[in-house]
């Protein structure tokens, strides 16, 4: 019997100095008065550490290191380090503009992976947007000239964001993020980002790596959900799928993706439940909690308390393509 059970997360809060003063009503959270904004609260980093049970105070990074597979599955492209960085972005201001490379071009860098993407708008204020991509027509060699003349902005294919919007950020896509919204980040496990342009703000920038990353063309954009047996599928993508829940009974859940199970995270966004699993202790989720449900857990239930609404993320049976092959089933997106 394995020692693993769903386990509650701790958020590890990221400054950034695009980000928020106060993270309410999500969470209970400030930025103390000569801090820097808060930008980021990570939910599945290797230094966000575990609320509950045996395991509480130990880091993820260190479980996945202690169980392997067990905890993330065969379904994970390394077997000792959770698949899915997993996160909330509070911007007030906006982000810099930027691009991340695919798995080819990361792995030629040393790097284990690339950094694809998709974002939930989980809210948005009136005018929120993101730059997405080039303009039609728009070359590299346009925007590095636009980069040295301070109005790369332009050269961005702006969207208006409405809260339950879906956005599929493709490795090699040139990206920012206005102020105004609250994101759901799902990505692969990096942290390799080439800053191409940053308003002035006193950060390094990549501009010899970020433009050999750029892709003109990729199958970034909003995607359209789909209604599945007892949820929304929000994308279903090379990298992860997402899909969202709103119970308001008991519902019952298998394990994960592929065929040998692999680890699954709960992420709740209005509501409460409980998270419920043999041999296990219940666990209490709210709003912004995260619970990661381990490979070798198996089926696990939860119970709304009246009622929840959660986002399901997980790999694809299709986690272990090639670099060639996700790219190929990306454009199905």
């Amino acid at each position: 019997m394995t020692e693993l059970y769903p386990l509650l997360m701790v958020p590890h809060f990221d400054h950034r100095p695009w980000g928020a003063r106060d993270l309410a009503p999500l969470y209970d959270r400030h930025a103390e008065p000569g801090e820097e904004p808060i930008g980021e609260a990570w939910l599945t980093a290797a230094e966000s550490r575990i609320a509950n049970g045996p395991l509480a105070g130990a880091t993820l990074g260190e479980i996945c290191r202690r169980f392997g597979r067990q905890l993330v599955g065969d379904a994970a492209p390394d077997g000792d380090r959770f698949p899915l960085l997993i996160k909330f972005l509070f911007p007030r201001e906006k982000l810099s503009v930027q691009v991340h490379p695919d798995d080819d071009a990361a792995r030629r860098c040393g790097q284990s992976c690339g950094k694809t993407e998709c974002w939930y708008v989980v809210d948005a204020e009136p005018g929120a947007q993101i730059g997405l991509g080039l303009r039609p027509g728009v070359s590299v060699a346009q925007l590095e000239s636009a980069i040295a003349g301070n109005s790369a902005e332009g050269l961005l294919n702006w969207i208006d964001l409405t809260p339950g919007d879906m956005i599929f950020v493709d490795a090699g896509t040139v990206h920012t993020l206005g102020p105004g919204s609250v994101i759901l980040e799902t990505q692969q496990n990096s942290n390799t980002t080439y800053r191409l342009y940053d308003y002035g703000r006193p950060r390094a920038l990549h501009l010899a790596e970020g433009l050999a990353a750029i892709k003109e063309r990729t199958a970034a954009g909003k995607v359209l959900p789909r209604a599945a047996l007892d949820g929304t599928v929000l994308i279903s993508a090379p990298c992860f799928e997402v899909t969202r829940y709103h119970l308001e009974g008991d519902a019952q859940f298998a394990p994960g993706g592929a065929d040998s199970g692999c680890a699954q995270v709960l992420v709740a966004l209005n509501g409460a439940g409980v998270v419920q699993s043999p041999g296990a202790s219940p666990v209490a989720m709210a709003r912004g909690d995260a619970v990661v449900i381990p490979a070798a857990v198996g089926d696990f239930s939860i119970r709304p308390q009246w009622s929840v609404e959660f986002l399901r993320i997980t790999l694809p049976l299709r986690a272990g393509l090639s670099p060639a092959e996700r790219s190929d089933a990306a454009s199905g997106l």
